[in-house]
């Protein structure tokens, strides 16, 4: 660690690719040089040098944007980055094979760093190897903040929040909807789904992790009443229609487990919470629900055999660094509703939390749930506990991002008298 002051508010490592940039654009536009400074990052001078040009032309405030160059192999250069940031803030990825050095390092100076992994393999391994070690530095090590796993893991905490001061006690019982969306999907995220496949085939500790829901609590926690993911078609009970599993769950279920766990169980170690994708009604609604239940257990058969998977990967797959343009990114949108039920000293309760924006989810969106993740972390503008630690977006940042991306034109609310079960 080092009493030097840092240079720069937040580094944005990896802006060349296009989530980075996406990210980096969304910060120079949104906030001006006396607010933010900025920089962006990566091992490719030129590409980074022309990256800063044209965000320097696309705000109207900034004159340039600072560049910062170093190289995921080279820990020394990865310690110069992060030494002379307050936040880094990085979309490179696959993270199983390219994160944690850049991990190692903001630990090792005391940096706060923000990323997009749903690779829960790989947070298992970061919280297992640097926690401790974080909390000492005072280091916050937030993972998951763009659609893994913000509007689930912000969704639930205010949804717990609103029940404990309306009605007196936690929900119980968390259901988290994925109500609607349009948007792609990036090379970026495939690979990084493709790692977590390799890793399992592989690794006994990365398929301990998949298996067990609670494998993200802190050690000694890693048990629990919840069964994990639902994996058939189901009849839902709190809104009375279709669900079929949710591709995201094995992800944001953990993550809010977490939340739970280090935030000292305010919801009760009898927490349960689940994600599903809602199909509606009736016999229609169950087809639908079959439908994409069956698609989703056939393509995550594929990736469990080696030779699939890997042609998958070569053939099927875009490349990192591929997705959308700035114009689809901005024309998507994604809506997630999150449902709690509890029991009050006068009897059972429902709230309701909404999360959602008109953008692109996995970029649009995402970039400015990155970006506005970083800005808390930069100004200590956090309702946290935790002054270091490998966290969640709700137990290392909580209500001040939402807060922060109402004002970015997202739907954040939550509803203290939420629907009556089949409504």
């Amino acid at each position: 660690m080092t009493d030097a002051e840092p240079t720069h508010d937040v580094v944005v490592w990896g802006a060349t690719g296009v989530a980075g940039r996406f990210t980096a654009e969304y910060l120079a536009e949104r906030y001006g040089p006396d607010e933010l400074s900025l920089a962006v990052g990566g091992r490719d001078r030129a590409r980074l040098d022309a990256v800063a040009d044209d965000l320097a032309r696309r705000s109207d405030a900034r004159d340039d944007v600072a560049v910062v160059v170093g190289d995921a192999t080279d820990p020394e250069s990865l310690r110069a980055v992060a030494r002379d940031a307050e936040v880094v803030c990085t979309t490179v990825g696959p993270y199983t094979r390219l994160g944690t050095p850049l991990v190692e390092a903001c630990v090792e100076t005391g940096t706060d760093y923000c990323d997009l992994t749903g690779e829960v393999n790989w947070v298992r391994e970061t919280v297992d190897r640097f926690h401790e070690a974080a909390v000492d530095a005072d280091a916050r090590i937030v993972h998951s903040c763009g659609f893994d796993s913000v509007p689930v893991d912000l969704g639930t905490l205010l949804a717990q929040s609103c029940a404990r001061e309306a009605h007196g006690a936690p929900c119980e019982t968390v259901r988290i909807y994925l109500d609607g969306g349009s948007g792609s999907v990036s090379g970026g995220t495939l690979a990084s789904a493709g790692e977590l496949f390799e890793a399992a085939a592989t690794d006994p500790l990365a398929r301990e992790t998949l298996r067990n829901p609670y494998s993200l609590a802190p050690r000694g926690e890693r048990s629990g009443v919840d069964p994990g993911a639902q994996r058939w078609p189901r009849r839902d009970a709190l809104r009375g229609e279709w669900t079929a599993p949710s591709p995201m769950a094995a992800v944001n279920e953990r993550v809010v487990r977490r939340s739970n766990a280090l935030l000292g169980y305010p919801w009760g170690r009898e927490f349960r919470c689940s994600e599903v994708v809602p199909t509606g009604e009736g016999v229609r609604g169950a087809a639908t629900a079959g439908a994409v239940a069956g698609g989703l257990g056939l393509l995550t058969a594929a990736m469990s055999v080696g030779p699939l998977r890997s042609a998958l990967r070569r053939h099927v797959f875009p490349d990192p660094g591929e997705g959308p343009t700035r114009e689809e990114a901005e024309a998507g949108h994604f809506r997630i509703r999150v449902l709690g039920r509890g029991t009050a000293s006068d009897g059972p309760f429902t709230v309701e939390a909404e999360f959602g924006a008109d953008r692109d989810p996995g970029y649009g969106a995402t970039a400015r749930m990155l970006g506005e993740s970083a800005v808390c972390l930069a100004r200590g503008d956090v309702d946290s506990p935790f002054d270091g630690g490998v966290l969640t977006p709700a137990s290392g940042i909580g209500r001040p991002l939402a807060d922060r991306l109402r004002e970015g034109e997202f739907t954040v609310s939550v509803d203290p008298a939420g629907p009556t079960v089949g409504e």
